[in-house]
């Protein structure tokens, strides 16, 4: 059986609506509605994907995706009231791969889900080949879903990994932000250039913590994949 979507609201009526939306579009839903009912769900279930609000009792969403994103790179699309920048921000560089704002379309929930779920199986292992990127000590396995820097393992998000797999298409090329967003994420999603750095910046602490640095910010232009090392 296909692993289920997690759908985490303290709202029994948007979890009605959502679930309701999503079991339309073919998927299995579980629910949640507090903060730590959603890392029980989590660790239980190994979702395909979450829904999660930011704002609930016990545990805020901010909180449940920062204790996810230490064990786990499921993907995360956040639900927030909150349409502030910052709050947006905050979400993304915790390790959310998308943000909606309430009250919002139900249809385009379910093409967002779609979006991430997409990026995921465009990682899916090839029948016949094995996809590995390699530059210098950046190692990017796209068949196994894995990063590597030297021999340090490190977890990235779909989002995270599409930046990567973009700048490494061809080293030493500056990519503005908007070729970014075309890489990692589906031709009708719409993200700030803010959205962008924030998914930059989580990509350069996650290797520097093993001691690695893989983009390099070009002033005015963009970014690219930093000189092998």
């Amino acid at each position: 059986m296909t692993a289920p979507i997690l759908v985490v609201d303290d709202d029994p009526g948007v979890l009605e609506v959502v679930r309701f939306a999503l079991e339309k579009a073919g998927f299995t839903v579980a629910e949640a509605s507090d903060g730590r009912e959603a890392l029980e769900r989590a660790r239980a279930l190994a979702p395909r994907l979450i829904v999660l609000d930011v704002n609930m009792p016990e545990l805020s969403g901010t909180d449940v995706c920062r204790t996810l994103r230490a064990e786990s790179d499921v993907p995360i699309v956040f639900l927030s009231s909150a349409d502030d920048e910052i709050d947006r921000v905050l979400g993304l560089e915790m390790g959310g791969d998308d943000y909606i704002t309430k009250p919002f379309s139900t249809r385009e929930l379910v093409a967002r889900v779609k979006a991430v779920l997409r990026r995921l199986e465009r990682r899916a292992p090839a029948p016949t080949s094995t996809r590995v990127l390699e530059h210098g000590a950046l190692r990017l396995d796209l068949d196994r879903c894995e990063a590597a820097w030297g021999e340090a393992k490190v977890v990235l998000t779909a989002t995270e990994l599409g930046l990567v797999r973009t700048l490494l298409g061809h080293p030493g090329r500056v990519y503005s932000r908007d070729e970014l967003m075309r890489g990692a994420y589906d031709e009708f999603t719409v993200v700030s250039d803010r959205t962008i750095d924030s998914h930059i910046r989580r990509v350069r602490a996650k290797f520097a913590d093993v001691g690695g640095e893989v983009v390099e910010t070009v002033h005015g232009m963009g970014y690219r994949i930093a000189a092998a090392r």
